[in-house]
């Protein structure tokens, strides 16, 4: 009967949409929290815009405007525990190997996510395309090695677009960005911006690049089995490979101009990184407020994320942490997933389960974030001018820290090899050294130097595809075309054959006029002997 009531509901709030804006649908079905955060803001600016909001997750949203339809899929727990596993697992590695890091653990999540399948299958999800009084003007999907939920747009007949919570060289590749090795660097690799690369490293960018293409064919390889498994042979449907041919295009959380690499990006690509980023902070819990003000030698805001939980976390490390941070004069918000057990009682330390992140390091008092160096998380301190002592755990969080230390942001220590001296030291080197501050905040101002803000950036683009239908005059050609065809191999072969033709032509008629040459130039052969006596008679 709640099934029912809860269906009835849902067509209802479907048929008096459209007194305000269009109709959109968010399908975010992501298990990291702080993909949600991203993806939440967008369906936050939406409605704000008064657009007719409907989000569908499997986590609960860490805030939800007023104005959202929000519809929560209950994660079947073995999914969930395949992916606690995984975090755990990962937490416990040795990631000072950027490289191998990154794809070891987007391989392990990627399967996780894969098993997300459940999500789609669910009646509620199916509900949505499925009853007749239904209706929606566009679908936006949280993307991360999932891309059989692309096909919820090709079931409701609508345009698609993507968010994703990495630059262009994650997934560019489906909407015919081109893929210059020679000078921006895979997914894997950094590069300082303006500079070119020598040979070692256009040499490792091509392996690197060579071996992200054999990833992800193995990652879709494993997509396209769960499609099949999901929808088996619906004729409503493309086939595996045509998804991506629906998409109007992909908002991408970066800022290539600022952040670099510089890169060419076809218009389908749209880059709105800081989009989580408010205009104006909104106002701190109270607590937080008041420890926050009173704090005259400045404040840290401590954060190792949302998908590391204290059990993940070595109890000689957390000790550490504690011994360290509880003796500093600065005051610190401590982001802490279990209140009941936390690493010790300090007047300096505020615990607490979670923490508004981008409204905390707005704040004029907050001097240093201690971070995991999740994108999300970086771009934030970035935006607000805050040095950042990154401690990596998985993912392209490595490769991020190493970015934001070569900038000269801040400092990068390991987590599992972390000493109280070290990072006492990086501490007090990040605090009293302006030097790491002072370069924050100089990119803090290039970084908001824009034409139009992300949030402005991010509406402008939903409803341009919504005015235009899809907006398909956006789409590169290249979509269309397989890999013979968009690499002129055909062209090529062609080309090839017909030059070795004419040059097998010419080389017989060459043998042949040198054969004939040859004939005309003999002498006379001599008349036998009984031959010439008879003609001297």
């Amino acid at each position: 009967m709640a099934g029912r009531s809860f269906f009835l509901g849902l067509q209802i709030v479907a048929l008096v949409a459209g007194a305000h804006g269009a109709n959109i649908l968010g399908l975010f079905a992501s298990l990291s929290p702080s993909h949600l955060v991203i993806q939440m803001s967008m369906a936050r600016i939406l409605a704000e815009r008064r657009h007719n909001v409907t989000v569908v997750t499997v986590l609960k949203p860490p805030f939800l405007h007023k104005d959202i339809t929000h519809i929560l899929v209950p994660l079947q727990k073995d999914d969930l525990q395949a992916f606690n596993s995984v975090v755990a697992g990962l937490s416990k590695t040795d990631n000072s190997n950027t490289v191998a890091s990154m794809f070891r653990s987007v391989r392990q999540m990627s399967e996780a996510f894969s098993k997300m399948g459940s999500v789609m299958k669910h009646p509620v999800v199916k509900n949505l395309y499925e009853h007749p009084d239904n209706r929606f003007d566009l679908v936006i999907v949280g993307y991360f090695m999932n891309s059989f939920q692309l096909a919820l747009a090709h079931k409701l007949k609508v345009p698609l677009v993507v968010a994703l919570s990495n630059p262009p060289s994650f997934l560019g590749g489906v909407l015919g960005n081109p893929n210059e090795v020679s000078y921006v660097p895979a997914m894997h690799l950094t590069a300082e911006s303006g500079t070119p690369m020598s040979f070692g490293k256009r040499l490792v960018n091509l392996l690197g690049s060579l071996a992200q293409r054999l990833f992800f064919l193995v990652i879709e390889y494993s997509n396209a089995r769960t499609y099949r498994e999901i929808y088996g042979e619906d004729p409503t449907l493309p086939s595996y490979g045509d998804l991506n041919k629906n998409i109007s295009l992909i908002f991408f959380a970066s800022h290539g101009i600022s952040e670099g690499p510089i890169r060419p990006n076809v218009p389908a690509v749209i880059e709105v990184g800081g989009i989580q980023v408010k205009d104006q902070p909104d106002t701190l819990p109270q607590n937080m407020e008041e420890f926050l003000k009173e704090a005259p030698h400045g404040a840290i805001l401590l954060s190792l994320g949302s998908n590391l939980k204290k059990e993940n976390l070595k109890p000689e490390t957390v000790q550490k942490m504690f011994n360290v941070v509880s003796k500093l004069k600065q005051k610190v918000i401590w982001k802490w997933d279990d209140l009941q057990n936390f690493p010790g009682t300090s007047k300096n330390i505020l615990y607490s389960e979670w923490v508004p992140q981008d409204d905390i390091l707005a704040h004029p008092n907050i001097t240093l974030f201690i971070t995991h160096a999740g994108k999300g998380g970086l771009t934030e301190a970035q935006y607000h001018g805050k040095p950042m002592l990154a401690l990596p755990v998985f993912g392209d969080q490595p490769s991020n820290a190493d970015v934001m230390v070569k900038q000269g942001f801040g400092l990068m220590q390991s987590l599992l090899t972390l000493e109280e001296d070290s990072f006492h030291r990086g501490i007090q080197e990040l605090l009293e050294n302006p030097k790491y501050s002072d370069a924050v905040r100089s990119f803090s101002s290039l970084y908001r130097d824009r034409p139009r803000s992300a949030r402005q950036t991010f509406v402008y683009w939903v409803e341009y595809v919504i005015r235009y239908h899809g907006a398909p005059h956006l789409q590169s050609p290249v979509v269309h075309m397989n890999y013979i065809e968009a690499n002129n191999l055909d062209i090529h072969a062609v080309l090839l054959a017909a030059i070795s033709a004419i040059f097998l032509i010419i080389k017989f008629v060459f043998r042949l006029l040198v054969k004939n040459l040859k004939g005309g130039l003999r002498k006379p052969q001599a008349l036998p002997r009984n031959k010439l006596k008879k003609k001297q008679s």
